[in-house]
């Protein structure tokens, strides 16, 4: 990724440690319900009232609603052991898996003026693919194709392309 396009896309960083962003938001005024509500932290299990970072040691991604609002996260494992490549917000009051697509807010314009929507695997091949002058990319995030998916991408073009891996 180009700087620019990390600060266009406000990719971040989850460090390695466990309660890093607990206690600075915590800091910050923001409440434990606040927290577990936002899908932030999660409680240890088997320990009522302990609560660690959801996300670590991660390169992260802000999920966007269609109006650019910041309604969950993505975060791509920076460990090469992690089981889990990617893991993402879960559903929460304002995010919905099966109704957001990632990139979306940007790329509704481009959409409409090649007449044609670029549905790819991930995150970063939604950027890298806006990078190198596809805006109309979007992705899902962690779930399978859905009719509101199909309907929200309907809105501003007729036309769909698939462009997957081959796994």
């Amino acid at each position: 990724f180009t700087r620019e396009t990390v600060r266009a896309w406000g990719l971040g960083y989850a460090p390695e440690a466990w309660r890093a962003l607990l206690e600075a938001l915590t800091a910050e005024g923001f409440s434990i319900p606040e927290l577990l509500a936002a899908g932030l932290i999660k409680e240890a299990d088997g320990k009522p009232g302990t609560y660690y970072d959801r996300f670590r040691n991660r390169l992260m991604f802000p999920i966007r609603d269609g109006a650019g609002r910041v309604v969950a996260f993505t975060g791509r494992t920076l460990a090469g052991d992690d089981p889990a490549k990617y893991l993402n917000s879960p559903e929460t009051e304002l995010y919905h898996k099966s109704e957001i697509l990632f990139g979306m807010n940007r790329a509704k314009d481009a959409i409409r003026t090649r007449k044609f929507t670029m549905l790819v695997e991930g995150q970063i091949d939604v950027i890298l693919a806006h990078q190198a002058g596809f805006g109309n990319a979007v992705a899902l995030s962690g779930t399978a194709l859905s009719e509101k998916h199909l309907a929200l991408m309907k809105r501003y073009s007729e036309n769909l392309m698939l462009v997957l891996d081959a796994d």
